[in-house]
């Protein structure tokens, strides 16, 4: 079976994570986290973790589906060409592409999201400023799922998760997180 990368940067938002780590754990798919590099990396809340590898080590072959959370600053990231291209690669793969909150600016950034409607937490002006982003496709959306993309706003990180399940094909129960 195909596993699900998981990217882990500076800064990362841990909860955005949660109800999607958990079904993937339901779903028996095999995950592996991934860094910038081989350095311990710590999250928004100050959860420090220790990617399983790094990008350069990452066989797209291996993998049929990417996460990436939210980060407290992305703009520390747009300008990591690694992780760029490494996203654009993984979509000319086919790979399944799930982002939330603010990670969707590193899919405009890889040109992922060129004619793919999204959603992403960030203002208009902003995503106007950064010049990369195709306001005609932005949608107000909690979630937001067109192909193999999946973007959501940090506070749908429940539907989030229960949408990459389900277009993972995985079982799971989403009774566990729905009242």
């Amino acid at each position: 079976m195909k596993k699900t990368a998981v990217l882990l940067y500076p800064q990362f938002s841990e909860y955005e994570l949660s109800v999607v780590l958990s079904i993937l754990m339901q779903g028996d798919k095999p995950v592996i986290t991934v860094g910038l590099n081989s350095e311990k990396i710590k999250g928004e809340s100050g959860l420090s973790c220790i990617a399983d590898t790094q990008i350069s080590e990452v066989n797209l072959d291996e993998i049929d589906s990417l996460i990436l959370p939210g980060c407290m600053d992305i703009a520390l990231l747009i300008h990591e060409q690694k992780l760029i291209d490494f996203i654009g690669n993984a979509n000319a793969k086919g790979a399944i592409i799930a982002s939330i909150s603010s990670s969707p600016t590193l899919l405009a950034k890889a040109g992922v999201l060129k004619n793919k409607k999204y959603t992403v937490r960030i203002s208009p002006e902003g995503m106007d400023k950064l010049g990369f982003f195709d306001l005609n496709h932005f949608s107000e959306e909690l979630v937001v799922q067109d192909g193999n993309i999946i973007t959501a706003r940090g506070r749908g990180f429940i539907k989030f998760g229960i949408t990459v399940g389900k277009a993972l094909h995985l079982s799971f129960d989403e009774n566990w997180y729905l009242e």
